[in-house]
């Protein structure tokens, strides 16, 4: 982690609305992939592309995103800065079946790294940043259909 990224870098509101948007829209490989066009992008936004590529090249310029045709790559820095890289939890929730699709709807929204659909005692596996777990939980809690939650913090990585 880059401890005080924050502080010493200051981005616009649109800048920060961007990474915020790519990280949410990213897939989690080994880096966070957005695979949507600099058009859908734009649009989303409510920006012009040329204002997108502007913001896309200062958040190049600080090592935050990596582009290339077709993609964009949210960097270990850009989730530094986001508070993002704090550690990771997973929550494990039991689902009433009449409601499971409504919050897999609901889940595939929240700002996590993975939702896993699982079979066994429990429904859903979620892998979280430990910087929004209290956020994710409490949207959870509010879910119609979630039966029960188990949250478990991780201490160390052994592999």
């Amino acid at each position: 982690m880059i401890s005080g990224e924050s502080s010493k870098v200051k981005l616009t509101e649109k800048q920060m609305e961007l990474l915020r948007f790519l990280f949410n829209r990213s897939k989690p490989l080994r880096v966070h992939t957005v695979e949507l066009s600099q058009r859908k992008i734009s649009s989303e936004l409510g920006i012009s592309r040329q204002a997108l590529n502007i913001h896309l090249r200062r958040l190049r310029e600080l090592k935050f995103v990596r582009t290339g045709r077709g993609f964009i790559d949210v960097t270990d820095r850009a989730l530094s800065y986001l508070g993002r890289q704090e550690g990771e939890a997973f929550i494990f929730l039991r689902l009433d079946p009449p409601k499971r699709l409504q919050a897999y709807d609901t889940l595939k929204k929240l700002p996590v790294d993975k939702v896993f659909r699982v079979t066994g005692d429990i429904d859903v596996i979620i892998q979280v940043s430990q910087s929004v777990l209290d956020e994710v939980l409490n949207t959870i809690n509010t879910l119609d259909g979630v039966r029960e939650t188990r949250t478990y913090v991780v201490i160390e990585t052994l592999k």
